[in-house]
């Protein structure tokens, strides 16, 4: 099990590195984070949580304590990841974080995205991911650029104002 990096730790401040190498040392790392996500009751969980700066992250939604409403879907690793395309319309929602434990904010997400990603293999894949599972990666994401729930609610009230 990893530990994960609480809010103030400088790893998840920092813009992670991206994924060059693809091999078995990244699929191990991969596994310890899916199994340290869901003992911990998450359904997502990104490399800078667990203290590596990669552009690496997992997206795993299942019905848990923390999301009993979460839709099912199997794992999914997610290496140098971009955002092509969002839609305009925006859809709040209550977010919590493995870095933030206890807290929740309530977080204004684009409701579509078309995304870009490698997989574990190195391979490029390209999808349109909607509501709940477009709000897990763009909260990962968010990790891989140093922001986190905190640094998000802050650039939105900013906004707003």
């Amino acid at each position: 099990m990893l530990t994960i990096m609480t809010h103030g730790q400088p790893v998840l401040a920092q813009t992670a590195a991206p994924v060059t190498v693809f091999d078995e040392p990244l699929k191990a790392l991969a596994d310890e984070m899916l199994q340290t996500m869901k003992a911990a009751n998450g359904v997502g969980i990104a490399a800078p949580q667990v203290n590596r700066s990669l552009q690496l992250f997992i997206m795993a939604s299942n019905p848990n304590p923390r999301y009993p409403d979460a839709p099912v879907m199997p794992p999914q690793v997610v290496a140098n990841p971009q955002i092509l395309h969002w839609s305009d319309e925006m859809q709040s929602g209550d977010e919590g974080c493995l870095s933030l434990p206890g807290e929740r904010c309530n977080i204004l997400r684009h409701q579509a995205i078309e995304v870009r990603y490698q997989d574990l293999t190195g391979e490029w894949c390209q999808e349109q991911l909607t509501g709940f599972v477009a709000r897990i990666f763009q909260h990962e994401y968010d990790h891989l650029k140093g922001i986190t729930l905190r640094e998000r609610l802050a650039l939105q009230q900013e906004a707003q104002s």
